[in-house]
């Protein structure tokens, strides 16, 4: 659908900007708003906190573009005692502060509230609707998170969202144009949860598969056995099972610190195993005089092996070692060596629904979970013949490349409508189409 453009622009003057109708004016925040910080009660006077009535939010909130539920509560105390302030009803918050993609994310309140000292409240005029300023600081998100600085640890302040300009379009205007986003990004993010689904979906119709080919192999003729594990129930009866470590090697890294170098040995780490095939485009490099004191002991990994992560967001995920060429194992995986086994089949085992179900009562710890070597060993698993192994590995990698493709579709169309989305809403708001009539 295309739009019309304003009979007449001007230039803004204005970074952000640009040119815009030339009726149009522009501000800053500093002058169209209110504007404060929250702050949090004392969270060792558990009397601030019990049974309060007083809603609180905290930065995480601005994941919600309109917020309807609290973060918690607080007490009447509370509230006298800190620096938090009541915030009304369809005022703005923006997070000041925040980890991964909350700085500079803004949400509009559905109830009244009070906040945290990592937001702001902002509180617009009557120059300007809220749900038009709404649209206009979201279109500038990447602009704003820049205002802090490159340091992506460093916060905004008031100061620094009091400077922001704003176009100033007619009020009925910017009624218009917040109406017209709200219906029309409306229908993109149904659009874009349609292929959300779509890849879930996709995911877990891949999971299943693995799941069924390594415990259940190729021939549909088999005759089964009970396996005596609740995980995988019955395998073919010419199968083995037991734990990893009867089939599989399983060495743990060497806690050492190296330095790190623009040229070298590749280290692969954490984030070299989140996907199925080792990734090495973005690793660390190091020594060859390191990469002997971490390789001592058998610790080097060669094509065929698997490389396993035991600690942080990761814990559980496996990539499958595909190149000849020398790696340096890091800190917080462990090697599995393929032993005169098939390595991309033990990888699909890891891949599998089952082992999730393992791992959830294995792992311990509440932001970052873990799993220890020994547990590791101990993870039991289905073991087919050398020549089913190569099977079973030839066919998924087969029907998981059509999975993947199905995936990366869905994730492409994902990308064009947010894309577009986004164009949508600087157009609108910066007045490059005109949607008065739509």
């Amino acid at each position: 659908m295309s739009f019309p453009r304003y009979p007449k622009y001007k230039d803004s003057g204005v970074e952000w900007l640009g040119q815009v109708p030339e009726h149009w004016n522009s501000g800053s925040v500093r002058w169209l708003t209110r504007r404060y910080a929250g702050g949090t009660p004392d969270k060792t006077n558990f009397s601030f906190w019990d049974n309060g009535t007083v809603p609180w939010i905290n930065s995480g909130s601005v994941n919600d573009r309109l917020i309807k539920e609290p973060s918690a509560y607080i007490t009447e105390a509370a509230l006298e005692n800190s620096s938090a302030r009541w915030i009304p009803e369809g005022s703005l918050v923006m997070a000041l502060a925040g980890q991964g993609k909350t700085k500079g994310m803004v949400a509009q309140l559905g109830i009244p509230t009070t906040c945290n000292q990592s937001m702001a409240a902002i509180v617009p005029g009557t120059e300007i609707g809220a749900r038009f300023l709404l649209w206009w600081l979201e279109s500038n998100y990447e602009n704003i998170r820049n205002l802090a600085g490159g340091d992506l640890r460093d916060g905004l302040n008031l100061e620094l969202v009091g400077n922001i300009s704003c176009p100033l379009p007619t009020k009925p205007e910017q009624t218009a144009i917040a109406e017209f986003l709200d219906r029309e990004t409306a229908k993109i993010d149904v659009l874009i949860a349609e292929q959300q689904r779509l890849m879930e979906l996709l995911k877990e119709k891949r999971q299943a598969v693995i799941s069924h080919a390594v415990t259940k192999g190729l021939n549909p003729n088999a005759p089964m056995k009970p396996s005596g594990i609740e995980w995988f129930a019955e395998v073919p009866h010419h199968w083995q099972q037991g734990p990893l470590k009867r089939y599989w090697e399983v060495i743990d890294c060497k806690h050492v610190t190296v330095p790190f170098l623009e040229q070298g040995i590749p280290v692969a780490s954490v984030m070299e195993v989140r996907s199925f095939e080792l990734d090495l485009s973005q690793a660390l490099k190091t020594s060859e005089e390191s990469f002997r004191l971490l390789s001592d002991g058998g610790r080097q990994p060669v094509c065929g092996d698997v490389i396993y992560c035991r600690n942080t967001a990761n814990t559980g995920t496996s990539a499958f070692v595909g190149t000849e060429q020398k790696i340096a194992l890091g800190q917080d995986v462990c090697l599995i060596k393929s032993s005169g086994r098939n390595g991309r089949y033990l990888n699909y085992i890891l891949h599998s629904g089952f082992m999730a179900a393992q791992l959830d009562t294995l792992m311990v710890g509440s932001t970052f979970k873990r799993i220890n070597v020994a547990e590791i060993r101990g993870l039991l698993v289905p073991c087919p013949p050398k020549p089913e192994q190569d099977g079973i590995a030839v066919f998924l990698d087969v029907e998981s490349a059509k999975f993947d493709t199905l995936i990366a579709e869905a994730q492409r169309a994902i990308d064009l409508l947010q894309e577009r989305r986004s164009a949508l809403i600087s157009a609108a708001v910066t007045g490059q189409i005109d949607v008065r009539n739509t």
